[in-house]
């Protein structure tokens, strides 16, 4: 089929970067010392069963990491990058993922190489099977499946344009076959490229092996293949099924995906007829890439599979069987030699770069020019970096090393969903756990922070980490009213600061002598992360008073001026009518040294890992505003004050932590009868999940002496997950107690 003319009149070259995007990715469990590990597969990610992303293939240290299938490459290699952190994250403290597709060293019995502990007969008799027929060593080898799918307006474009087929299904079968086809034709240049297994682990082969090092042990016949008597046929798609189930009724294979062919046609179960997507099987893991593939890999492997749309079809036996062959050839070379089909690879990248030019895509040029001086200096490919680093640390060192680097890159923010960084760090920790229980996410709009769980059936909308539909609509609206908040929480009983609420600045000024003497708070009447609130604890010049009220006016058009009442303040996150944590949250401050100003000791205490800006970090960044201005004003200071060693210099009265708070965990040390306070005032206010701030002056007193300042229906979670000190608590978790309480 010449699809080369068809393509070539696409009126939209956006469609030919389209297509559904799937990645597996294997990998071993070993010791921080790089043996295998011992244990069994984590019980932390649930049922591997059923679990969408985290799963185990052959033995019970082999993780296998699913991502669910994505529109574009990015949001793939996303969400193998997340379940990557995930999984590295619940590991067991001395355990790594092995970064190379060739196990580490193994057990000298190969009876010890423990097959997976599945829940199913059937699935654990599969593998015994396996074991017995190839042996387990041969099962312990790891790679990346790309699963890649076209995408249907390309499908339906391409079949307006031809003449040859008058079935849909027919032409779409057609495509993917022909796709199929040039790949295992011309497949060994992605042996070439992107082959990383050049040695195994001293006791992997039984009998000695003198081709080694090569550029792709996986990739050639001393990898994991079928035996030669399985053939099976790509002519067309009916071919490819009865020559599979006649392989099976033969004997050959046990099932169908015992096939390990370089690609495989898959379909879907609601069209069995129609091929879905093709499986590509060959790439090893790249040991230089934290998740196992890189984008700019798997963005030439797309280019490569139009390439092979774009060519004549190889149609023949003899051209697959040459395919083979080559593949053979070049997997099977040294891997700091050029190849040996050195003028075939420069006409694969020639017509490779024709076909950018004619298909309008010459955006990827400089990428496809990346790979073509891969071709031409092997010393650039995965395989010979990896071999020069075996020559000097030897392969389990050298396996080892990487193992932990990739560790260390997960690890240089522990505190972040790898991949979904952009999102509140708050979303990001409830995706983390909901990835770790199997529960299936999406994000739906990343700017508004909402995302989209599923379990069992079940979908639940969440938005911050924190709102979901167990509040009904008018609770955040309550709250969000402070004065609102207040009356009802009086109406019940509960203590709260007296406040007058002004419209205009004016007749707030007008007021200033009824506070001048006295402690009161300036705050807008619906705020949120202490944007726009001032605390005078003693009393205030009127210049003060008046920066104050316009610093709330900027956020709300009516501000409050509230009574200051005296002591600690607290967080009590309530969950479902239970205190999740208890946040003692300390204002924004510095400690003078004696030598450096404030704002270089700002600075000095910015630099942590654990602050950042914008909720993406445990910590928020001290900003110097006009807020903080006015605080050292009050105390008779600017930013180049230098303080004495050991004097503490507040910035802020509030003690949030969005404006540079510090946090420290005492839900243990919280007595129960002010736990029981804030979970009646929460239910007062028909909430399941809301923040309530306890001004608490002796927590020691036998008399329950306290004020609820406000109430928060969006609570940060992050902040008690990382609290500065103190236990963290993975409050997150209770929000998915509460949405799919089965799930745990």
């Amino acid at each position: 089929m010449d699809l080369k003319t068809i393509l070539i009149q696409i009126e939209n070259p956006k469609l030919l970067s389209l297509g559904h995007f799937g990645l597996e990715g294997e990998s071993q469990r070993i010791t921080n010392q790089g043996a295998l590990a011992a244990t069994l597969h984590p019980k932390s990610f649930g049922s591997r069963t059923f679990h969408p992303y985290i799963q185990t293939d052959f033995s019970e240290t082999q993780l296998e990491l699913i991502t669910p299938v994505q529109e574009s490459l990015a949001e793939a290699l996303r969400y193998l990058t997340a379940i990557h952190s995930v999984t590295r994250q619940n590991l067991a403290t001395s355990e790594l993922l092995w970064p190379c597709s060739m196990p580490p060293h193994l057990p000298d019995t190969e009876a010890d190489i423990q097959i997976a502990q599945l829940a199913t007969a059937a699935d654990v008799d599969y593998r015994q099977q396996l074991a017995k027929k190839y042996g387990r060593r041969k099962q312990m080898m790891s790679g990346i499946h790309f699963n890649f799918g076209l995408d249907e307006s390309l499908l339906s474009a391409l079949f307006q344009q031809q003449k040859e087929y008058q079935d849909v299904t027919d032409f779409n079968n057609a495509v993917y076959c022909k796709l199929a086809r040039n790949y295992l034709r011309h497949r060994w240049l992605i042996s070439y490229l992107f082959g990383a297994s050049p040695v195994a682990p001293n006791n992997f082969f039984t009998t000695e092996t003198s081709s080694l090092p090569v550029r792709t042990i996986r990739g050639s016949s001393l990898g994991y293949r079928n035996f030669a008597e399985v053939n099976v046929s790509y002519t067309d798609f009916a071919s490819y099924q009865k020559s599979l189930k006649q392989l099976v009724t033969a004997g050959h294979l046990a099932e169908a995906k015992e096939y390990y062919g370089a690609v495989r046609l898959r379909t879907r179960h609601k069209q069995p007829d129609a091929i879905s997507y093709l499986e590509f099987r060959n790439l090893d893991l790249d040991p230089f890439a934290p998740a196992g593939v890189s984008l700019a890999t798997l963005q030439f492997m797309h280019l490569f599979y139009l390439l092979m749309l774009y060519l004549p079809d190889c149609t023949s036996q003899e051209a697959l069987a040459l395919g083979d062959s080559q593949n053979e050839t070049v997997a099977l070379e040294h891997p700091a030699t050029r190849t040996a089909l050195m003028a075939a690879g420069e006409e694969l990248f020639q017509s490779l770069q024709a076909m950018l030019t004619v298909l309008n895509l010459a955006a990827f040029a400089p990428l496809v020019d990346k790979f073509y001086q891969r071709l031409l200096k092997p010393q650039k490919t995965p395989a010979a970096k990896l071999l020069r680093l075996i020559e000097k640390h030897g392969y389990q060192g050298a396996g080892l090393q990487l193992a932990h680097e990739q560790q260390a890159h997960f690890d240089k923010t522990f505190y972040n969903l790898a991949g979904f960084e952009h999102l509140e760090l708050s979303t990001q920790i409830l995706l983390a756990d909901a990835i770790k229980r199997g529960i299936t996410v999406e994000v739906v709009d990343e700017s508004d922070q909402l995302v989209k769980l599923t379990w069992q059936g079940q979908v639940e909308y969440v938005k911050n980490a924190n709102m979901t539909s167990k509040d009904s609509y008018i609770v955040p609206l309550l709250m969000v009213n402070k004065v609102v908040t207040k009356n009802i929480l009086a109406e019940h009983g509960f203590l709260v600061p007296k406040s007058r609420e002004y419209r205009q600045l004016a007749h707030a000024l007008a007021d200033y002598e009824f506070f001048a003497q006295r402690p009161f708070v300036i705050k807008p009447k619906s705020t949120n992360y202490g944007l726009g609130i001032t605390i005078f604890p003693e009393s205030s010049s009127y210049e003060s008073f008046q920066q104050a009220l316009t610093l709330a006016f900027k956020e709300d058009s009516h501000v409050l001026v509230e009574e200051y009442l005296p002591g600690t303040e607290y967080r009590f996150l309530v969950i479902n009518n239970q205190v999740a944590a208890v946040l003692l949250r300390i204002p924004a401050h510095v400690t003078g040294n004696g030598i450096d100003t404030i704002a270089q000791l700002v600075a000095q205490k910015n630099s942590n890992v654990l602050r950042g800006t914008h909720h993406r970090a445990p910590l928020e960044k001290i900003k110097l505003g006009k807020i903080e201005r006015l605080v050292l004003a009050e105390a008779g200071m600017t930013l180049e004050t230098v303080p004495q060693k050991g004097a503490k210099v507040w910035l802020r009265e509030n003690s949030n932590i969005s404006t540079g708070g510090d946090s420290l965990d005492v839900t243990d040390e919280m007595p129960v009868s002010y736990k029981k306070i804030a979970i009646a005032a929460v239910t007062a206010l028909g909430a399941k999940v809301c923040g309530i701030d306890l001004i608490i002056p002796d927590l020691a007193a036998d008399s329950l002496d306290y004020g609820i300042l406000e109430a928060n229906f969006n609570p940060a979670m992050f902040m008690h997950v990382f609290p500065e000190s103190g236990t963290g608590r993975r409050v997150t978790e209770n929000i998915l107690d509460l949405l799919f309480p089965d799930s745990r």
